[in-house]
């Protein structure tokens, strides 16, 4: 398959997409990368490292269009294909496009795909690699803005447009891994309680499993590897403290740790739950099923939040498969047996099911 990657200023995609090549190579298959930003340099060897977005608009589409115009034609003959890029940059120039129709066109691309990750993350990255003063907002606001950009492209252009999680370490590489070179793979929402079961380790330790079986099987789009629901819980915690910053765990791609100012995120509270409802929607859109895993509470309670329901009553009104893993031994009510496709009491008896109505990949996942 061949796929354009975009994603706000701030992803580190070049570093993360590499990786997606190099992973491709190790299974015997060959993605050709194209990272339009450096061949933008290559172009203007005047241009001084991070400095590129400060040209004017004129300079700046004259080099994206030169560059486009190389991969056009080293890239004719790729069976799969990566295009690194962006839909918009939003700058000190305002806002602006970040492609051509007429030369994406040329691409003859299957995949539009926009990778996102947690905001503070994203922050942190634009800050440390930019000269520039941004906040958590304007963050938020950019990746909204690259999402629709990617979506509107992928609809003029009738290719499938797909979000993807970068995540906080290396793990989600499979994922874009698979939808370029997997392309019949079946496609899965893994849906589960997160916000109120943050506190209960066995319970967490559950649904880690269950995410670790459904990913080994599919290509999945799992709403946990963006979640900046808990950095807002943190940061009314530490508001109610009276205190100024959190602090954010080291990863990989900051093994420092770094810290965040509370006042921002408490003032991206809206855009947070805003995004999670629109974003988890369109992760459901663009799977093929749901797979849901409700586990047992202490006292017997099932973990059942509002979000869940949400989820799969939205999936069963657009047609999906909704299938549920449900471990209480109190029975689901007449609102999830109605609209399940098939309820299970075990994740194996799920994959045993899934096995059996030939829903797993008949190629080897990773190309050996």
């Amino acid at each position: 398959m061949r796929a354009i990657v975009a994603g706000q200023v701030g992803m580190d995609k070049k570093p993360y997409l590499n990786g997606v090549s190099d992973f491709a190579a190790e299974q015997g298959e060959q993605i050709d990368l194209y990272h339009v930003g450096d061949l933008m340099y290559k172009e203007a060897p005047d241009v001084r490292p991070g400095r590129i977005l400060d040209l004017s608009w004129s300079r700046l589409d004259a080099l994206r269009r030169a560059a486009f115009k190389d991969i056009i034609a080293e890239a004719r003959d790729s069976k799969n294909l990566m295009v690194n890029s962006h839909a918009t940059f939003r700058w000190r120039h305002g806002l602006f496009k970040a492609f051509d129709f007429d030369q994406v066109k040329m691409l003859n691309l299957d995949l539009y795909i926009c990778l996102v990750d947690n905001i503070e993350t994203v922050h942190y990255r634009l800050h440390n690699e930019h000269d520039i003063d941004a906040t958590l907002k304007d963050c938020m606001v950019w990746r909204e803005e690259e999402i629709l950009a990617t979506e509107i492209m992928a609809q003029a252009m009738g290719g499938k447009f797909y979000i993807v999680s970068r995540g906080r370490h290396q793990d989600n590489i499979a994922t874009l891994f698979r939808l370029i070179t997997r392309p019949d793979m079946k496609k899965v929402y893994p849906s589960f309680p997160m916000s109120h079961v943050v506190n209960m380790p066995d319970v967490l330790a559950e649904i880690d499993e269950f995410r670790a079986k459904i990913a080994q099987n599919f290509i999945t789009f799992d709403p946990g590897d963006v979640d900046e629901k808990l950095l807002l819980d943190r940061a009314i915690e530490a508001a109610k403290e009276g205190k100024d910053f959190i602090d954010v765990d080291p990863a990989p791609h900051h093994p420092q740790g770094f810290r965040v100012k509370v006042r921002e995120v408490l003032d991206i509270a809206g855009d947070i739950d805003g995004q999670i409802y629109m974003r988890d929607f369109k992760l459901i859109d663009q799977a093929d099923m749901i797979v849901s895993y409700i586990p047992e509470l202490p006292g017997g309670v099932p973990a059942l939040s509002s979000g869940v329901e949400r989820e799969l009553h939205h999936a069963f009104e657009h047609t999906k498969d909704v299938y549920i893993v449900w471990r209480p031994q109190k029975n689901p009510s007449p609102f999830i047996t109605e609209t399940a496709t098939k309820i299970f009491r075990t994740v194996d008896e799920a994959l045993e099911h899934f096995e059996e109505k030939g829903l797993f990949a008949t190629t080897n996942l990773f190309g050996h």
